[in-house]
């Protein structure tokens, strides 16, 4: 099983639908600076204690700068066996560009 790609229009209904666990994987600076509501910051940490003790059949929602390394981190949950993986398409530029927009 592998992970799925979710433009921003689409998440925005996968998080009232679906309430993932949010993961933002960029660095604490900007994860400070703004990130999605209830976004987990991304640390070995996290990582660690989601794959010993995480409900692998819990819906994750994992975004970036511009998407390309929560691609890499979704493939990586998916690894360890959740099943339900997202990545955000565009990262957080892209959700920041689309909802600031509207």
């Amino acid at each position: 099983m592998s992970y799925q790609n979710i433009a921003v229009t689409e998440c925005e209904q996968l998080i009232k639908d679906r309430n993932p666990l949010i993961l933002d994987c960029r660095d604490v600076k900007n994860y400070q600076a703004g990130h999605l509501n209830n976004a987990l910051h991304v640390h070995e940490g996290l990582k660690e204690s989601l794959i010993k003790r995480g409900d692998k059949q819990r819906c994750l929602l994992i975004y970036c700068y511009h998407g390309h390394a929560s691609q890499h981190l979704a493939e990586f949950f998916t690894d360890f066996g959740f099943k339900d993986v997202y990545s955000l398409e565009g990262g957080y530029t892209a959700w920041d560009k689309v909802t600031n927009d509207n």
